[in-house]
């Protein structure tokens, strides 16, 4: 869904750029934010209820998604229509990768299983129910990024004696 309203939007931004008045170019954003999300919600609706049924209210919550937005915002506004899209599909494929990331690990520790198989046994495994509620995605997202800073650090220069 993020990835099709992120084209979408961008496309549509950039291809209005130059008749939308400053003054209101934040609403005319959300308002062609929101009509791509809802046309994908009514697609799901017609043609996949059950995941529809899964997904429920979060479909939604792309309205007010900040990276729909930024993208919008900072790059759609001030370049072309097809530049535009590869942008939107980048953003929106990178931010897909991110939860599912965060998913995969929240899944693997919270119940020991990925996608129905278990990967973490007990004895030895004891699932932490904390990584599937709400705050484990925080703490997931956390750990992820302190990794990648981690990984990303130049190695530290020795000490002049």
């Amino acid at each position: 869904a993020l990835i099709f309203v992120t084209v979408c939007s961008n496309l549509f931004v950039s291809l209005l750029r130059n008749y939308i008045p400053h003054r209101i170019r934040m609403i005319v954003e959300v308002a062609i934010i929101a009509t791509f999300v809802i046309l994908f919600d009514q697609f799901l609706k017609a043609f996949y209820w059950p995941m529809s049924k899964q997904l429920g209210p979060y479909v939604g919550l792309i309205i007010t998604n900040c990276i729909v937005m930024g993208r919008a915002e900072a790059f759609a506004l001030q370049n072309r229509p097809a530049l535009s899209m590869v942008d939107g599909f980048a953003n929106g494929l990178g931010y897909a990768v991110a939860l599912v990331a965060i998913g995969f690990f929240r899944e693997l520790l919270g119940t020991g299983r990925v996608l129905g198989y278990t990967l973490l046994a007990e004895p030895w495994y004891t699932p932490n129910q904390l990584m599937i509620l709400a705050p484990g995605a925080f703490f997931m997202l956390g750990i992820i990024i302190a990794v990648f800073n981690t990984l990303k650090q130049p190695p530290a220069k020795e000490a002049k004696k």
